[in-house]
């Protein structure tokens, strides 16, 4: 896995409990987030504590994994910024989570992902209609969980979030139109990586600041850290999606590949040239038009992430997160913030790059 770059001078001189920054996030958003579900409809209340982690298939309590909570924490931090209290991103921390659940709804759908968190997803549990609807209604919900502050920067982080979340579904769509294809080019995957995954980063890493009375300067490049904070936390995810542990991701092993997702390694591997490379290019081509893909054995996977690694496309895309990080934490320069703030957003782009799951 990648190691991160020597943290900055502010981080080497003020400790940082990532975990900590992480629960405070998660608990101060928590009480807003659960109101917010106790308002849909039923199933869709049942549904989508379920997807949550806050009960189990049958509908009773659980203490689920409701996932790494990077969006909440960087929203509360994001408002710290202004000087303004954490709880004054708290509605940001919401509506981010709840447009990238809503997103994790469809997506899981749309790739036939049977496992989230070491559970099964909710279409799988309650239905393809249920896991639509619920994801609907989340996206819905992002909006009015804002809008109800009325005020003028609620207006602003709103029009910021939903140009996300377009962004976002701009990326699955790349995503999807990706896995028909023989070749994507780099440029292409990074692209589409940054609508998916850097986007709405972006967002969690400014939207509390712009709830605290943000400039369009200061919020702008409180995104340029997050996008470049996203497109990290997505290569390491294409690194955990092929050679990840299932019992830390919570996914089937060798899950990007029984998707035949062009995730970065992938086409990394693929535009590198050699031997390795070559004779990638030929099996994924034939795994294209195989009727017996699903039925593969671990045996063929594994010789196909071995290819890409003899490639390079291991190596390369644990470089560009590296590479990203790093832009992501030159980027924070641009902003006057407490040196404590500072040194909590570098100890949260460290974690993105060094997760196991």
């Amino acid at each position: 896995m990648p190691t991160v770059p020597p943290a900055s001078e502010a981080a080497r001189e003020t400790a940082v409990d990532v975990t900590a920054l992480l629960e405070r996030g998660r608990t101060l958003a928590m009480p807003v987030l659960r109101a917010a579900i106790d308002r849909l409809a039923p199933p869709m209340d049942t549904v989508a504590a379920y997807h949550f982690g806050w009960i189990d298939a049958q509908g009773r309590p659980a203490a689920g994994d409701g996932g790494k909570a990077v969006r909440p924490a960087l929203a509360v931090l994001s408002a710290e910024v202004m000087s303004a209290a954490p709880e004054t991103g708290v509605p940001g921390a919401v509506a981010v989570e709840l447009v990238h659940n809503f997103s994790l709804l469809h997506d899981d759908l749309m790739d036939g992902d049977e496992q989230r968190r070491h559970r099964d997803t909710v279409w799988k549990v309650h239905g393809p209609a249920q896991a639509i609807l619920v994801g609907d209604a989340l996206f819905a919900l992002a909006g009015e969980v804002l809008l109800e502050l009325g005020t003028v920067e609620a207006g602003r982080a709103t029009r910021r979030l939903t140009t996300a979340t377009r962004a976002l579904i701009d990326g699955q769509a790349q995503d999807i139109s990706y896995e028909h294809r023989d070749r994507v080019t780099v440029e292409e995957c990074l692209e589409m990586e940054g609508n998916k995954t850097g986007a709405l980063l972006a967002c969690a890493s400014s939207i509390g600041a712009v709830l605290g009375g943000a400039d369009d300067h200061t919020a702008d490049t409180l995104e340029k850290y997050g996008y470049h904070l996203g497109l990290a936390f997505q290569a390491v995810d294409d690194l955990l999606g092929i050679w990840g542990d299932p019992d830390s991701t919570g996914k089937q092993t060798w899950s990007d590949l029984r998707q035949r997702k062009k995730s970065l390694p992938v086409v990394a591997a693929l535009a590198a040239g050699g031997p390795a490379s070559e004779r990638l290019g030929e099996i994924l081509a034939a795994d294209a038009k195989s009727s017996d893909f699903e039925n593969f054995s671990e045996e063929e996977f594994a010789a196909r992430a071995a290819l890409i690694e003899q490639a390079g496309g291991r190596e390369w895309t644990a470089d560009e997160a590296r590479r990203q990080h790093t832009i992501a934490i030159e980027a924070l320069d641009a902003v006057d913030m407490p040196d404590r703030v500072r040194a909590q957003f570098t100890a949260l782009a460290d974690f993105v790059v060094v997760r196991k799951r």
